[in-house]
């Protein structure tokens, strides 16, 4: 496969942005509750669900441009990423875009007051838990033999370091 332009990769990391978050994130949850309030809506509640949605829409998007310019290619595994990207939110945690989309799924749990929305997002963090195990981390560990090795050493699966990790 060739080298991937700047611009390629930018506007297929859009284009997958849409899809993939797009439609987990976005079009279930909206499926599930139309996006409407439900009995048990706070004020306090839903401002601080409106925040772990900020928070994690930004991180999301962080991650997405990060995987064009460093990484140049894509998070899409169809057009990976040329480079292990280990900077930015992948210096604390090595699974920062799968952390992002279950944060916006249960930040809509909580924005909404919705229950489904809370199992929904542990079905969704359950999946990314199998695909990390079963595709990605061996994908990574056979196209990047010895920076993964020290990355996956170093940098927890979900659980993100206080400190950046500053080996790659």
């Amino acid at each position: 496969m060739s080298e991937m332009t700047r611009s390629e990769a930018l506007i297929g990391s859009a284009a997958f942005f849409v899809i993939a978050p797009g439609t987990v994130a976005g079009l279930i949850p909206w499926l599930i509750t139309h996006w409407r309030f439900g009995d048990g809506a706070t004020a306090g509640v839903s401002i601080a669900g409106g925040i772990v949605i900020a928070l994690s829409l930004a991180l999301l998007i962080e991650c997405f441009a990060r995987f064009a310019l460093k990484g140049r290619g894509t998070p899409a595994p169809i057009a990976p990423a040329r480079e292990l990207v280990v900077s930015g939110a992948y210096a604390r945690v090595r699974n920062p875009m799968y952390v992002a989309v279950t944060g916006i799924i249960l930040g809509q749990a909580l924005l909404f007051a919705s229950a489904a929305l809370i199992a929904y997002g542990i079905a969704v963090w359950f999946g990314f838990l199998m695909f990390v195990l079963y595709y990605e981390e061996p994908r990574l560990q056979r196209d990047f033999p010895e920076s993964y090795a020290a990355y996956f050493e170093n940098v927890p699966r979900w659980r993100p370091r206080f400190v950046p990790w500053r080996g790659g």
